[in-house]
């Protein structure tokens, strides 16, 4: 990986991470068409500089970080089923990372539940979260473990589904993200440290450079996204998924087999 490697991945994940249209997926798609997908230090890379997207939302939300106990609580509650899985399907979860034709499949069955999404649920004015109604969007962001589904789609819709509003919901996937971030980055640090890798001076550079770009344009992604939501809906997402999915089936099947 070079610089400008690191920069447009960074780029990437600062504009995807808490936009349904699935981070990992748009990582996997961009790091197989640069030629360093199966590379351990991309794997290692696309992980650890969601340290940078985490900061802007505690940036963005500083005050909501200090409300009280129960928020914390809320999150610790709506983190377990993703620490339980990722645990129990470690194995399988890695392989599924490597696919892009698994992505494809994804980003195409989420556009069409997100053109719908609105139609089902509406925009509920519920902004109060309960432990129950937590644990379930914590089961709903457990979905995303197959690349391409969104973990921020995964958990708003299940805000949604427990009659949150489009607002709510999301920057209560915002909040969650932190906890589920820090421990796939702690996870996938502690893996490649017991595989014997060591990072390079020069690797070091590329991830705080990594997280420094995937902060600045996180902030940006979160403030406009908020905006956007609250009044449009998830419509243009999921047009926009179909779109990238149909046209990965497109050079899979037609063009160049896509790594499966």
């Amino acid at each position: 990986m070079d610089t400008l490697q690191a920069i447009i991945l960074a780029i990437i994940e600062g504009l995807t991470e808490y936009l349904p249209v699935s981070s990992t997926g748009h990582m996997i798609i961009t790091s197989s068409f640069f030629g360093i997908a199966d590379d351990e230090f991309t794997k290692l890379f696309t992980i650890v500089i969601q340290l940078g997207t985490i900061l802007s939302v505690v940036v963005l939300y500083f005050k909501r970080f200090f409300q009280s106990v129960d928020f914390y609580l809320k999150l610790l509650v709506a983190f377990i089923p993703a620490v339980i899985l990722g645990l129990l399907f470690s194995s399988t979860i890695d392989a599924l990372l490597e696919s892009p034709l698994v992505v494809a499949i994804s980003l195409l069955i989420g556009g069409i539940v997100l053109i719908k999404v609105d139609d089902w649920f509406g925009d509920e004015q519920g902004t109060e979260i309960s432990y129950k109604t937590a644990f379930k969007i914590g089961m709903f962001q457990c979905l995303a473990m197959v690349p391409g589904v969104s973990r921020s789609a995964a958990s708003i819709i299940g805000g949604m589904s427990q009659k949150l509003s489009r607002t709510a919901a999301a920057e209560f996937s915002f909040f969650l993200a932190v906890p589920t971030m820090l421990g796939a980055t702690a996870k996938k640090g502690f893996d490649y440290y017991q595989d014997g890798l060591t990072l390079s001076s020069e690797q070091i550079e590329l991830l705080v450079i990594g997280n420094v770009v995937g902060f600045v344009v996180a902030l940006f992604a979160i403030k406009t996204f908020i905006g956007y939501l609250s009044k449009n809906g998830f419509k243009v997402f999921g047009y926009y998924r179909i779109f990238i999915g149909v046209l990965l089936l497109v050079i899979h099947y037609f063009i160049s087999p896509l790594s499966i």
